[in-house]
């Protein structure tokens, strides 16, 4: 396998669809046990403004689970009664990704710095033990009161985890949350598949 000239020194990875298997998934899969369409959620979060608008203040800690619970029955046409665990019967089906569990564990045993850069649905939802197993610094949206692709979000990531924005390797599963990385100097990974994904970002960090 090549390897980078100059390997990076700081690994950053979104949670949600990369260190967890796929998301929209998870909410398919929910969406077939109520007899909705499968992508009827990610058509509201991109058409309907009330539920754009809720998913951004829920990421950003400004709307409470039982509020969101209530935008998310809404954009489902589901009633409201339908709206107690409903966060987290949409995400039950995202389980750990073992092989980028593996990745992340690899880096640190080389040296690498790690990092978690997280657009949080609900802060207390991330495994702790995990979290803190794997990862030197997280900066998670509803703590830190913005969100990705706000380039705060990642200029924290590679702040607290000691290495320069443009040593960096960053990972996300959705292309527009690239952009800022890349801006800062990161180099950037579209995860779709955890095979192509390991085998990039063991090129960039040269592990």
């Amino acid at each position: 396998m090549a390897r980078e000239a100059t390997p990076r020194r700081g690994l950053l990875l979104d949670w949600g669809g990369v260190m967890t298997t796929n998301l929209f998934a998870s909410f398919g899969a929910f969406c077939a046990r109520e007899g909705l369409a499968a992508d009827v959620l990610a058509q509201a979060f991109r058409t309907d403004r009330g539920a754009r608008d809720a998913l951004i203040a829920y990421e950003e800690g400004r709307l409470e689970d039982d509020a969101f619970a209530l935008a998310l029955a809404a954009a489902l046409g589901l009633p409201p009664e339908r709206a107690e665990g409903l966060i987290d019967e949409l995400m039950s089906g995202a389980t750990l990704e073992g092989d980028m569990v593996d990745l992340v564990r690899r880096a640190r045993a080389a040296g690498i710095r790690t990092g978690m850069v997280s657009n949080s649905w609900g802060a207390d939802r991330y495994p702790a033990d995990v979290v803190a197993e794997l990862f030197d610094a997280t900066v998670i949206s509803g703590v830190e009161g913005f969100r990705k692709p706000d380039p705060r979000m990642y200029a924290l990531g590679a702040e607290r985890i000691g290495v320069p924005a443009r040593a960096c390797v960053f990972v996300d599963d959705l292309p527009f949350n690239l952009e800022p990385a890349a801006e800062l100097g990161m180099a950037t990974v579209l995860h779709e598949d955890p095979t192509a994904t390991i085998e990039r970002v063991a090129v960039l960090l040269g592990i």
